[in-house]
């Protein structure tokens, strides 16, 4: 159930209770693909660094270790021993994006997998039982993410597919959660807007599946290569036609700057790869920009990351320790980055709740922005 506590414009502070917990929105949810996060991050270390939700995938764990093994093993929260709610997205993005020589019919993809190349067929029933065997606490529809280049026409005739997929996704989920072997009865599905960058394509398919009565609302094939002007312009038409009393989720975004601009355009749920990704090559984020800590400058540099920053690396470590530990290529270096990182966008999303609580939302942002503009000294 989706509870919205406190708005501020399209802004909204909001909490979702799940099986496996209250979520409080918005919310930044921690990239864990394969069931860990990349940069030696242990379920313990995200229960230190404020992480409220886990996101993993659905195509990368079918391939490997397999859905079903995950399945004899408990499902995922118990396979990964993590007890907060995780998300699973359908697969969709990246059989769209890894697979080679796929071919879209009505019935699904069927396309071959990028680790040993054997023939793979997945469409909205497959995702939704694969997601029933990992046994999250949200799934997500499988949808097709056409490019955000893609030709009207094209577009148009995805964005059908993807809509009358939903239709099976709910179907089969409402199947899977009433039957008696099924892990998590409770699995919440959330639909998946697409349309590229055409205004009335995106809002025609939002009013579509909003008539669904679902538990919540993404906007997907966006930050996959159209600027951000004309990210933040879909999310403005788009959001609106959306049910508000229902969780927004912009999958894939992104930069501590997007996060700020979607929330004050009423999205609730983001995730995104930059902060494991950055920390794991030594690119940091402060309050007063991003860092690179192989820039020979902080060679003799002994303060933290941040000055009064609490994550595990800037507790302890000086920026001249761990980028001694990049340069040698030791792990500690890049999971101290990572878990920096991590820390550093949880902790943005608690400042931005507690500026919507407060209603300061509009000035916390322009300083939070103002500050990060700033550039490392």
């Amino acid at each position: 159930m989706y509870r919205i506590i406190k708005q501020e414009g399209r802004a909204k502070r909001g909490e979702l209770t799940t099986v496996h917990g209250v979520i409080q929105t918005p919310v930044f949810m921690n990239v864990g693909t394969v069931a860990a996060i990349k940069g030696a991050v242990s379920t313990e270390d995200l229960e230190g660094i404020k992480t409220q939700i886990e996101l993993s995938n659905t195509y990368h764990l079918h391939v490997r270790p397999g859905d079903e093994i995950i399945r004899k093993l408990g499902g995922l929260h118990k396979f990964m021993s993590w007890n907060k709610p995780i998300l699973t997205d359908s697969g969709g993005f990246q059989v769209f994006s890894l697979a080679s020589m796929r071919k879209i019919k009505e019935e699904g993809v069927y396309f071959n997998s990028h680790i040993d190349g054997r023939k793979i067929f997945m469409g909205p029933e497959e995702s939704m039982r694969i997601q029933s065997n990992l046994a999250s606490t949200i799934a997500m529809a499988f949808d097709e993410c056409p490019s955000s280049r893609a030709d009207r026409t094209y577009v148009k005739e995805s964005v059908d597919r993807t809509a009358r997929w939903l239709e099976r996704c709910k179907k089969e989920m409402a199947r899977l959660n009433a039957l008696d072997d099924t892990i998590n009865k409770k699995q919440l599905l959330f639909g998946i807007n697409q349309g590229a960058v055409f205004d009335d394509i995106r809002i025609e398919h939002a009013k579509r599946i909003a008539e669904m009565d679902l538990d919540g609302y993404a906007l997907g094939g966006l930050a996959v290569g159209e600027t951000h002007e004309e990210m933040y312009h879909i999310i403005e038409e788009t959001v609106p036609y959306l049910p508000v009393d229902k969780p927004t989720y912009l999958m894939g975004v992104g930069t501590p700057a997007n996060i700020l601009e979607g929330v004050e355009r009423g999205i609730d749920f983001f995730d995104c790869v930059y902060p494991s990704r950055n920390g794991r090559h030594g690119h940091l984020y402060t309050n007063k920009g991003k860092i690179n800590l192989f820039n020979a400058k902080y060679e003799l540099d002994e303060r933290p990351v941040e000055e009064g920053c609490q994550c595990p690396a800037c507790r302890r470590y000086s920026r001249a320790y761990i980028r001694h530990l990049l340069k040698a290529k030791e792990m500690l270096g890049m999971r101290l980055c990572v878990l920096h990182n991590l820390y550093f966008y949880n902790t943005m999303m608690e400042e931005i709740r507690n500026a919507l609580d407060m209603g300061e939302f509009a000035a916390y942002k322009k300083r939070k922005l103002s500050g990060m503009e700033q550039g490392e000294e």
